[in-house]
């Protein structure tokens, strides 16, 4: 189906074609009348009309010179928008450059510019947060789905080694030893297991009794009793005065031995060694393999069932951040000032350095195009407005040959 545009240009082809068809009817007219029944001012419309079919024959040919040989007959300067195809592409990518994308041009339109206010009061109507928030999570689940999971996995499980080979875990180590003296978590760990021990030994008098015979057989046969009860009560009476006494000599004992431990740990050659071999052999791709594998299915299934859900903490997450940003770009103006200076200076600055590449694109795609195809995009958006030329050559034509034609008769009588 035709185009409007193509419509339109047979439209206006037609005006000008029946017009040069009528100055032939009515030449043709008057040399019938001035052969049969002459008149005097038959000169004068024949004079009219034959310099309109002149005219109209002199503009046709030069209007379809631009797109086609006339008549299909190739002659010289003609068809020129497909011969010099090229050099209309390079001229009007840098008529574009010299002439659009000039600092004096782009200034006052940058300068103007109030981006924030645009998306301000864009952000201002709910079905546009909607809308942003909806395409935002499409975004997001289409990168998802398309990202390959082994890439993504292999990626995770490299820079995991990278990250986990840089931490320092002897310090890491040596700091933990100090957070537990400093807070003395190592006191409530002993209080924690003493209980236990004190159970332990209470339930051990028959095996303690059992040991005393294995070693001491004659000891045993005297007093084994006796002495089982009073090692498990000596016992049992030392742990309760452990329990009991915040500054124990073994809770002090274990304090300065963890310290110690501490120091040594922290800055022993011998512990960094250590921990370094321990990196080489924990510490690599294949032993993350695995964990990387799951960590990654799991983070994938739960963004995916997040964007799926209306009520989701990602959903939830994302539509006040929205909210948040559409009412800072409206009542914070500072902020909003530095965005439109950034953003304006921003342009300024890419327009202008990309001014070469604009030639360029402009340049290779008329190039590019196809040089028959190319004459008809031309014609037909030029095309209606040449067919008026064909229609003011007719009469002009016209005009000057009736002036032409009166002059003549007023000279030669």
């Amino acid at each position: 189906m035709a185009s409007s545009k193509e419509k339109q240009l047979k439209k206006h082809k037609g005006i000008a074609s029946g017009l040069f068809f009528l100055m032939a009817l009515i030449y043709g007219l008057m040399v019938w009348l001035q052969q049969h029944s002459p008149v005097g001012w038959m000169g004068y419309v024949k004079a009219f009309s034959e310099a309109g079919m002149v005219g109209a024959l002199a503009d046709w040919f030069a209007v379809t010179a631009l797109f086609r040989h006339p008549l299909g007959i190739p002659t010289r300067h003609t068809n020129l928008i497909r011969r010099k195809q090229v050099d209309l592409g390079i001229n009007l990518g840098k008529f574009v450059k010299d002439n659009f994308l000039n600092p004096d041009n782009i200034r006052p339109y940058i300068e103007k510019a109030d981006v924030v206010k645009f998306a301000a009061d864009w952000l201002k109507k709910e079905q546009n947060r909607k809308v942003l928030e909806e395409e935002t999570l499409g975004l997001i689940k289409k990168i998802i789905l398309e990202l390959e999971d082994e890439q993504v996995e292999e990626f995770l499980n490299r820079k995991s080694v990278e990250l986990l080979q840089t931490v320092n875990y002897q310090e890491m180590s040596a700091a933990g030893v100090r957070y537990l003296i400093d807070n003395n978590e190592h006191n409530r760990l002993l209080d924690h297991f003493l209980p236990q021990l004190k159970e332990y030994v209470t339930e051990s008098k028959q095996l303690i009794r059992e040991k005393i015979s294995e070693n001491r057989p004659f000891i045993a046969f005297l007093a084994g009793k006796k002495i089982s009860k009073e090692l498990v009560d000596g016992f049992v009476k030392f742990i309760e005065e452990i329990q009991q006494q915040p500054e124990h000599f073994v809770r002090m004992k274990l304090t300065e031995g963890l310290d110690e431990f501490g120091q040594d740990l922290r800055t022993s050659e011998e512990w960094e060694k250590k921990f370094e071999a321990l990196k080489q052999i924990l510490i690599r791709t294949e032993n993350l393999q695995t964990f990387v594998h799951d960590l990654w299915l799991s983070i994938k299934k739960m963004l995916l069932e997040n964007m799926e859900n209306n009520d989701s903490i990602l959903r939830e997450y994302l539509n006040k951040n929205i909210h948040k940003l559409s009412e800072s770009l409206s009542d914070d103006h500072e902020l909003a000032q530095r965005i439109n200076r950034w953003v304006r200076h921003f342009a300024y600055r890419m327009i202008l350095k990309n001014r070469s590449e604009v030639e360029k694109l402009i340049s290779s795609t008329v190039s590019a195009w196809e040089g028959k195809e190319f004459s008809r995009k031309l014609e037909l958006e030029v095309g209606r407005d040449l067919q008026w030329i064909r229609v003011n050559g007719t009469l002009v034509g016209g005009m000057v040959g009736l002036i032409i034609y009166t002059l003549t008769r007023l000279f030669t009588g």
